[in-house]
């Protein structure tokens, strides 16, 4: 990776951390941008690079991070939904722990279930708004979603394997 890239990954994850940090001690609202690129010791044009506005801090570290993911699932449209998946996506909860409880507590656990259902909608692809594979992605979603955030807010006591075997068990997903 070229040094610039590399730069600028830096710069978004001191940004993103400083918001964080700053979310910590006040309310979003009274966050203002110079308090940002301040504790994150970045350049404002180099928050401008980046962002429309803090807003986008947000939605651009859960589709960041959901890219990702999306990059390392078995998206065979029929083995969608399977103990792997459904491994990989707690591993990924876990991982990001800090980023998804955080969004949570502070209110915007709506955004990351928004931005979740989005990119499930991009692997699923096109389907009728009455279809049923729409409810069931949809339920599929939330179940996951909510499940992550009790084990997480919990301290995730079970490991990664224990808490899928679980909720695949419960949803009827084999385990193969």
């Amino acid at each position: 990776m070229d040094k610039r890239k590399e730069a600028n990954i830096r710069v978004k994850k001191n940004i993103t951390e400083a918001l964080l940090g700053l979310m910590q001690k006040k309310s979003f609202s009274d966050i203002s941008i110079t308090e940002i690129i301040r504790t994150a010791k970045v350049a404002r044009v180099s928050f401008y690079r980046n962002y429309r506005s803090k807003e986008d801090i947000l939605t651009t570290l859960i589709e960041d991070v959901l890219e990702q993911f999306r990059s390392e699932i078995c998206l065979d449209g029929a083995a969608y939904y399977t103990y792997q998946n459904v491994l990989k996506s707690f591993q990924y909860f876990k991982t990001y722990s800090h980023y998804m409880l955080d969004l949570y507590l502070f209110g915007y656990g709506s955004i990351l279930l928004e931005k979740l259902n989005q990119s499930h909608e991009i692997v699923a692809g096109t389907m009728s708004n009455h279809s049923i594979e729409k409810y069931k992605l949809y339920m599929y979603i939330g179940a996951l979603y909510n499940t992550a955030i009790i084990w997480l807010n919990n301290g995730a006591k079970e490991n990664t394997e224990d808490i899928a075997r679980m909720f695949c068990k419960t949803c009827g997903i084999p385990f193969t």
